[in-house]
C-alpha cells in the first residue's frame, strides 16, 4: 500500500507546496529569490509529475550593470570625478595632475571631453582645467543606482545608448508562474519506480502507486566514437566506383621516387611542378633505386622500361619527338612526397601491360584510388599542404573521347552533379585533356568538379601496351566535394589541428545525391 512521507525540512519542493497553500499562483523569483533556475525547475518537474502543481515558464529581460556601470554607481561618472577634482583645485590643474588626483587615466579621457561638453569645466589661458560650475548634478551615477536596484528603467531609448556604451547588458530571466494541480497536498507520495518480486509476492503491487516512466526524457551521452566528414564523403564515393566495377588500387606508398611520379608520367625533368617550392623532396635518404623486381613472380624487364621512358624524354620514341633534353637518372631517382595518386595509376598501369589474357592482349581494367597527397602550396582558406586525391582509370583497346565524356555524365551524374561543361586544358601525360565543370546551384555559377584525359601513346606504349590501347583518366579533390556537402567555407575547418572535435561528431551521415 503506498504511503505518504513528509518532504524533509528546508527541501524546496515542500517549501513550493506550502507557500502555494497560502498563495496561488505563486510567482517563484519573488517567493524563492534564493533558488537558482535548475534548482526550481528540478522541484517543480518533480510535483507536476505527480499532478500536484500545474506551472508556466516567464521569460523576460533585466537589465544589469557591466563593470564600468558598477564603478559608475559607486564612485560616480566620469565626467563628475573630474568635476569633483578640479573644484578642489582652485587654481586649476594639468592633465598629468588631473591624473594623478583621480588616479585613473582613462577616467580623465573620457570624462573630461564629456565634461568640457557639458559646460561643467573650462579651460585657462596658461592650458590648466579648472571648474565652471558650483555645482553639478551626476545624473548617469543616478541611472545607474536606479537600475541596479529596480533591474530596469522606464526609457527604452536611454537603456539603448547605455547598452551602446557598454555601461547595462540586458540578461534573461525565466521565472514559473505557479498554480494548485489536480492532486495538490502538503505531502508528497510514496511512489516505487521497480516491480520487486517481493511485491509480486505480497500483492502490495496492487495499491502501491508507480512512479510513471518518462519517455521523452535525453539518454545519456555516450561519448562514442565518430566518423570524420571526410571518411563518410570517401565511403560514398569508394560505393559508387564499387558499384561501376572498379578495383581498389593499393595507397600505402606516400613516398615515391621522381620516376614513377615525375617521369613515367611523361614530366620533364624542367617542369615547375617538380621544383622545391612546389614539391616536398626527401632528404634521407635523398635516392632511391631503379625500378626492379619486388618478388619472385615479378618477371617484367624493368630495365628495359627505363630505357623506354629516358629515350621517350630524351630523342622521342613511339612517333613522338620527345622532350629533346638530356634526361638525367639521377634526377629520377630524387625522392619526394607523392604530389599525386597517378604515382600509383602509373604503377598499376605497367604491371599490367605484362599480363596477357587468351587473346594475346592486356586484359580490360578500371582502377581506382582515393588517398593522401603532397603539395608545397602556402596554405589559406582554400588550399592546404596535403589533401586527398580521388583517381580513376579505365583500360580498354579503341577508346574514345567521347566514350570518356559519357562516362564522366554517368560517374559525376551518381553524385547528383549534372550538365557537365568540359574545357579543353593542358596535362603533360594526357592528351587530350578536359577540366570538368558543373553548375552550382548555391554558389550561380560553374565551377571545376575535377580534371581528365586520355593518357599520351608514348607513356602506354613504354610500358608495353599494344598501339590501339587506350586509357582515360580523371581526379578530383574529396575535400571540395564534402566541403559543398557540410557548407564549409574554409578548408582548415575540415582538415588539420584547428578542426572542432564536436563538428566531427554533430556531422550528419551524409549521402551523395545518386540518380
Amino acid at each position: 500500500m503506498a504511503s505518504s512521507t513528509s518532504p524533509p525540512s528546508g527541501d524546496l519542493a515542500s517549501r513550493i507546496l506550502q507557500s502555494l497553500d497560502q498563495t496561488s499562483p505563486l510567482l517563484s523569483s519573488e517567493a524563492f529569490p534564493d533558488a537558482s533556475f535548475v534548482e526550481v525547475k528540478a522541484a517543480l518537474d518533480r510535483l507536476a509529475s505527480r499532478d500536484m502543481v500545474i506551472y508556466d515558464t516567464i521569460e523576460r529581460e533585466e537589465a544589469v550593470l557591466e563593470p564600468e556601470g558598477e564603478q559608475i554607481a559607486a564612485n560616480g561618472s566620469h565626467e563628475a570625478r573630474v568635476f569633483e577634482a578640479l573644484r578642489s583645485a582652485v587654481d586649476g590643474l594639468t592633465v598629468q595632475d588631473l591624473e594623478k588626483a583621480i588616479g585613473d587615466k582613462n577616467v580623465v579621457k573620457i570624462g573630461q571631453g564629456k565634461a568640457f561638453k557639458e559646460k561643467w569645466i573650462s579651460k585657462t589661458k596658461d592650458g590648466k582645467f579648472k571648474a565652471a560650475q558650483e555645482s553639478i548634478k551626476d545624473v548617469t551615477k543616478e541611472q545607474m543606482l536606479t537600475i541596479k536596484e529596480t533591474r530596469t528603467y522606464p526609457d527604452a531609448k536611454l537603456l539603448a545608448d547605455l547598452k551602446k556604451r557598454k555601461l547595462i547588458k540586458m540578461q534573461k530571466i525565466i521565472s514559473f508562474r505557479i498554480h494548485k494541480g489536480p492532486k495538490f497536498a502538503l505531502k508528497i507520495p510514496e511512489e516505487a519506480t521497480d516491480l520487486t518480486a517481493d511485491m509480486i509476492a505480497t500483492g502490495s503491487w496492487k495499491t502501491a502507486a508507480f512512479k510513471p516512466y518518462n519517455f521523452k526524457a535525453s539518454g545519456a551521452d555516450q561519448r562514442s566514437g565518430a566518423l570524420h566528414p571526410l571518411n563518410k564523403v570517401r565511403a560514398e564515393f569508394r560505393q559508387i566506383f564499387f558499384e561501376m566495377g572498379f578495383e581498389e588500387m593499393p595507397t600505402d606508398k606516400f613516398v615515391e621516387s621522381g620516376f614513377w611520379n615525375f617521369d613515367a608520367l611523361y614530366v620533364p625533368q624542367q617542369h615547375p611542378a617538380r621544383d622545391l617550392q612546389d614539391t616536398f623532396y626527401i632528404s634521407d635518404p635523398a635516392a632511391a633505386d631503379k625500378p626492379r623486381e619486388t618478388s619472385p613472380d615479378d618477371k617484367k624487364d624493368y630495365n628495359a622500361y627505363w630505357e623506354n621512358v629516358k629515350a621517350v624524354h630524351q630523342d622521342g620514341k613511339y612517333g613522338s619527338i620527345g622532350y629533346r633534353y638530356p634526361w638525367s637518372g639521377d634526377e629520377s631517382l630524387r625522392l619526394v612526397l607523392r604530389t599525386h595518386t597517378t604515382a600509383i595509376s602509373a604503377n598499376m598501369l605497367y604491371k599490367l601491360a605484362a599480363r596477357r589474357g587468351p587473346d594475346g592482349r592486356p586484359p580490360p581494367a578500371r582502377y581506382f584510388s582515393i588517398d593522401r597527397v603532397f603539395r608545397n602550396e602556402s596554405v589559406d582558406a582554400t588550399h592546404l599542404a596535403e589533401f586527398h586525391q580521388v583517381e580513376g582509370v579505365i583500360a580498354d583497346a579503341n577508346l574514345t573521347l567521347g566514350g570518356l565524356m559519357e562516362f564522366m555524365d554517368i560517374f559525376f551524374g551518381k553524385m547528383g552533379l549534372t550538365d557537365l561543361k568540359y574545357k579543353p586544358a593542358y596535362n603533360p601525360y594526357t592528351e587530350p585533356s578536359m577540366e570538368i565543370f558543373s553548375y552550382h546551384k548555391g554558389l550561380g555559377k560553374l565551377i571545376e568538379i575535377g580534371n581528365s584525359g586520355m593518357f599520351r601513346p608514348e607513356m602506354l606504349e613504354a610500358m608495353g601496351f599494344p598501339p590501339d590501347t587506350r586509357v582515360y583518366g580523371w581526379g578530383l579533390s574529396l575535400e571540395r566535394p564534402t566541403m559543398i556537402k557540410y557548407g564549409i567555407s574554409n578548408i582548415r575547418e575540415l582538415l588539420g589541428h584547428k578542426v572542432d572535435l564536436k563538428f566531427v561528431q554533430n556531422s550528419p551521415a551524409v549521402r551523395l545525391d545518386k540518380d
